[in-house]
């Protein structure tokens, strides 16, 4: 199992939380088997940005994005150096720290 520390997020995992997760799946499966809801409006197809996450710690440990997750990257609230998508970034062996965005760009445009 992979460890994976959540930082605080005020609405979706206020106190912050620590996770394990297997090797293989999904970042975005693996938070929402723990009861982390985060949001994912394409159901995890890589067709909106909604899953993006900063990858604090363990960035290299995953496989290198593709050009869709690229594409639909530079569309994310908040992009920065290292945002993924979590419903394309595969859990690996090595420990994760994970930040979850503030907004996503639904609540960015719906004026929140």
């Amino acid at each position: 199992m992979t460890e994976i520390i959540v930082l605080p997020h005020e609405e979706i995992c206020p106190e912050g939380t620590v996770i394990q997760a297997e090797p293989g799946i999904s970042l975005c499966d693996a938070l929402l088997n723990s009861d982390i809801e985060i949001e994912h409006a394409c159901e995890k197809s890589c067709a909106c940005t909604t899953c993006h996450v900063h990858i604090r710690e363990g960035f290299d440990s995953l496989k290198e994005s593709d050009e869709d997750e690229d594409d639909y990257l530079d569309k994310a609230w908040g992009l920065d150096m290292d945002s993924r998508l979590s419903c394309q970034a595969i859990v690996g062996k090595e420990p994760l720290v994970i930040e979850i965005p503030k907004y996503t760009i639904n609540m960015v445009s719906e004026n929140h």
